[in-house]
């Protein structure tokens, strides 16, 4: 039972700390646009330029705010506000309670006579004393309560074409963030491509090597029977055995490389990977033309879009030239209960608005001939752009024929160095060359195989690189 349960817990566990093996690089690059952390990371850059366009669009549609306000004031001011906007004013709250007992008083002492208070309120001693009256109601209000609600409404209804081309601008940055992203897609891309590459040399070195191995492992046997029968020197022995010596270390270091690029791999990945589907040496040089150039460089591309935000940029800057006109309505209740008799204490206000400045000391003139400057500017970096690109792609090209020519001379020069040592080899076993001498013939047969390697390498790199900056970084 108990060994039962140990393998399944093993069969489970498994799956967490294997790796994948045997990966297609046609695979790792699907993987890649899943999983690589930084192309996500773009993508949410994509996503924010996106909102940032659709909330400029949104400015067209006006907005709607409903504000709710509860308010407690005995500020005389505010509680007459308050009243007055509730609709419950009363000639009270004016004061008027004041007013009339001095009217009263006047009443009195006319003692009935119109006539005589017809005069009392002519004289203007007691006109002074009614008008200087400090009404209480009015100065010393109770503390009251105040709920505003109301909803609100604006929209511009002409901003110059602002709005539209602001909408232009944001759309363009979304575009080339988009851009961004697959420039770096592209060098995520050639990173994978690199990392299979190098995968791939090293594992055809290491093949190379252990092979080499073998054949001094063969060599030292025969050595060491010749030996006995007196045929070979004792320093024979140890020459091949230092030669093992060098040639296992060369391995460890060969399989310490091949760890660091699986990790690499893994790394872009974002998944462990343990093993790869070996690539070819020699990948296609691919043909690209002058016009390819200015249609898939993603550079360039860029810099175009640039140019046509700055365009934009001038009409934005245009348009302060221009008035602005605007609407709004508003609609809300107040009462010093929150929604009491909303309807019949009701309000409204409809309104337009224009301003246009006719006036700022030359301001906006100067950010317009800023503008100006700034898509001379781009205009420019797009010709820089072109030419630049053009230039990197010729030399790239250059140096791939270049290299090309280098590895058919290395593979030639390896072809030979090989013979060589397998005919000095045959010698030593007859006694005409010396273990020395089959030995060096052995590091020259190795050293011809790194050249052979770093070159192939080398032109693979150089064909990543051009497909990386011509977008065509996910063709394999």
């Amino acid at each position: 039972m108990y060994k039962r349960f140990l393998m399944i817990a093993v069969a489970t566990t498994m799956p967490i700390f294997a790796g994948l093996h045997n990966l297609s690089l046609s695979k790792a690059l699907r993987m890649l646009d899943e999983k690589n952390l930084e192309i996500k990371i773009s993508q949410y850059d994509e996503t924010m330029k996106k909102y940032d366009e659709l909330s400029v669009e949104g400015m067209n549609y006006g907005k709607i705010d409903l504000t709710v306000q509860a308010l407690r004031s005995n500020d005389a001011g505010n509680v007459f506000g308050f009243k007055l906007q509730s609709r419950e004013a009363t000639f009270r709250d004016f004061g008027f309670r004041d007013f009339l007992g001095g009217v009263g008083m006047a009443m009195q002492m006319s003692q009935g006579n119109f006539g005589t208070f017809g005069q009392l309120l002519s004289n203007p001693a007691l006109q002074n004393r009614l008008l200087d009256t400090a009404p209480d109601d009015l100065n010393y209000p109770d503390a009251r309560s105040h709920f505003l609600t109301k909803v609100t409404f604006q929209i511009p209804l002409y901003t110059g074409g602002k709005l539209t081309e602001y909408k232009k601008i944001t759309n363009q940055l979304y575009e080339m963030s988009k851009l961004d992203t697959r420039k770096l897609r592209n060098e995520k891309i050639f990173q994978v491509k690199k990392a299979f590459n190098d995968i791939t040399l090293v594992q055809n070195y290491i093949s190379n090597l252990r092979k080499i191995r073998r054949n001094i492992v063969h060599l030292k046997k025969i050595i060491v029977e010749m030996k006995k029968e007196g045929y070979t020197k004792r320093t024979d022995v140890l020459e091949v055995k230092a030669r093992l010596a060098k040639v296992d270390s060369m391995l460890n270091q060969a399989r310490l490389n091949r760890e660091l690029a699986y990790q690499f791999l893994s790394f872009l990945l974002n998944t462990e990977v343990s093993s790869i589907r070996p690539v070819n040496l020699l990948i296609k040089r691919p043909r690209v033309s002058k016009a390819d150039i200015e249609r898939m460089s993603l550079d360039i591309q860029k810099a175009k879009m640039g140019l046509r935000v700055s365009e934009m940029a001038i009409k934005t800057e245009k348009a302060n030239f221009l008035p602005m006109a605007g609407a709004f309505a508003e609609y809300g209740s107040a009462d010093n209960k929150l929604w009491n008799d909303f309807s019949k204490k009701d309000f409204y206000t409809v309104g337009v608005q224009v301003k246009w400045n006719l006036f700022n000391g030359g301001s906006d003139k100067a950010k317009l001939e800023k503008a100006r400057v700034r898509m001379m500017k781009v205009a420019q970096q797009v010709e820089l752009a072109k030419k630049g690109i053009a230039l990197k792609v010729k030399r790239l090209q250059t140096e791939i024929k270049s290299l090309e020519y280098d590895v058919k001379s290395q593979k030639t020069q390896l072809k030979l160095a090989r013979e060589v040592y397998r005919t000095y080899e045959e010698k030593y076993k007859i006694g005409l060359a010396s273990i020395t001498d089959v030995l060096i013939k052995q590091a020259i047969e190795l050293e011809a195989l790194l050249k052979y390697l770093k070159v192939a390498s080398d032109r693979n790199d150089k064909i990543f690189e051009l497909q990386s900056i011509l977008d065509m970084g996910g063709k394999v």
